[in-house]
């Protein structure tokens, strides 16, 4: 069976390039090369935990570059920080309702339980913009505003008109898929983190395959490596298409419609 593909998660930092064009270029060159057919790309060619408005708005200036050149095969996320809630609710009017972007990215400047976060997811789904939360629960310690699949939950609870992507399930799966499971606007990006075999059934069989996406945190990790989890898992090919393309065309369709890209 050929499958389509659309990554949910990419980046243009730790990717080869001096512009984001030429670093946007070399992403689907490897993406090319794995069959790969859309990127979804957020955060600029540098990082920083805990951004300035003046940083965001040029990290989003620079993924709106590279999919301005790449508007066939990219649909960039706009990146915000609740720390700064009024800059990021103009950088979101600015990026999503009178630009291109297609979703919104946050990171870890702070929890995502934290009310500051509200007017901004509010304001994405009026947009209907989908929000991508970093989560991860790391044996070694979060970092101060790093957010837990536990926070997303609260999150999502107080949102449930919010379309919410649990970014690496937490990194520690078994807890992640446990944690949002009750919430059926949270979807697990199993994106991130080794092929560990049993991550991508256990997400099926809990969330259900229509409630999972494919993403592959290039350029941190390899486009091979996550397709990997999808590939080799023991699910239906009906299941791994809907991972790997159909969940993400289902979740972008309302806001592409809106600006009129048909898929």
């Amino acid at each position: 069976m050929n499958f389509d593909i659309w990554d949910v998660h990419t980046h243009l930092a730790g990717v080869p390039g001096t512009t984001p064009e030429t670093r946007m270029a070399k992403l689907l060159e490897y993406a090319d090369r794995m069959g790969i057919a859309r990127l979804c790309v957020f955060m600029g060619m540098s990082w920083n935990y805990d951004p300035t408005p003046e940083f965001m708005r040029r990290s989003n200036d620079e993924v709106m570059q590279a999919v301005k050149r790449f508007p066939d095969r990219a649909f960039g996320f706009v990146y915000l920080t609740p720390k700064h809630t009024q800059a990021s609710l103009d950088e979101l009017n600015r990026c999503v309702r009178d630009g291109p972007m297609v979703g919104v990215k946050l990171w870890v400047a702070m929890h995502c339980n934290d009310p500051a976060l509200d007017p901004l997811i509010a304001r994405a789904a009026e947009l209907k913009a989908v929000v991508t939360q970093h989560a991860w629960i790391k044996i070694t310690g979060n970092l101060p505003g790093e957010s837990t699949p536990m926070d997303m939950a609260e999150l999502a609870a107080r949102h449930p008109n919010a379309t919410l992507i649990c970014a690496h399930t937490g990194g520690d799966w078994e807890r992640g898929i446990r944690a949002i499971r009750p919430h059926s606007n949270i979807y697990a990006d199993i994106n991130g983190g080794d092929p560990t075999a049993g991550f991508t059934e256990m997400a099926v069989r809990e969330l259900g395959a229509t409630r999972v996406l494919y993403g592959s945190d290039a350029g941190g990790r390899s486009f091979a490596s996550q397709l990997a989890k999808v590939f080799g898992a023991n699910i239906p090919d009906t299941a791994k298409q809907l991972i790997l393309a159909e969940n993400l065309k289902r979740l972008l369709r309302p806001i592409l419609s809106e600006k009129g890209i048909k898929l």
